[in-house]
């Protein structure tokens, strides 16, 4: 984050809309950060074997959390990017096609697309339960 702030400052003056440039100053940052520690993974996952975790917490809470998390881990990388940066960082469809540069009206379709994915992944998961 503080790369993404970082670049976001010293490039500040070229940003046409400041709160969606830093957001694709943190988002570049992100994944740049994400792909280092895929690669890190990747290392450490041939250097030495997993360790099953000993303690699986039974909280009805942890459980729902982990679910939209993997419900939001299914969706499509750009509806996943749009739903994190519309309810997450409170932006607006304008700010997101700026950050991310597209329409504002592809913005507003993937996040709808994103929410009616999740809607089908969590019912069908509280079906199966």
């Amino acid at each position: 984050m503080q790369n993404g702030f970082l670049n976001f400052w010293k490039n500040r003056v070229k940003a046409r809309d400041e709160v969606a440039y830093l957001y694709a100053c943190v988002r570049t940052a992100a994944m740049d950060l994400t792909r280092a520690g895929r690669r890190r993974d990747h290392r450490e996952l041939h250097a030495q074997p997993l360790i099953p975790s000993a303690f699986e917490p039974a909280i009805e809470r942890l459980e729902r959390q982990a679910s939209i998390e993997a419900a939001i881990q299914r969706l499509a990388g750009d509806q996943r990017e749009v739903v994190v940066m519309k309810i997450w960082g409170g932006l607006t469809f304008s700010q997101i096609a700026e950050a991310l540069d597209i329409p504002p009206n592809t913005a507003a379709s993937r996040y709808r697309y994103a929410i009616a994915r999740l809607e089908t992944l969590l019912a069908a998961e509280v079906t199966c339960d």
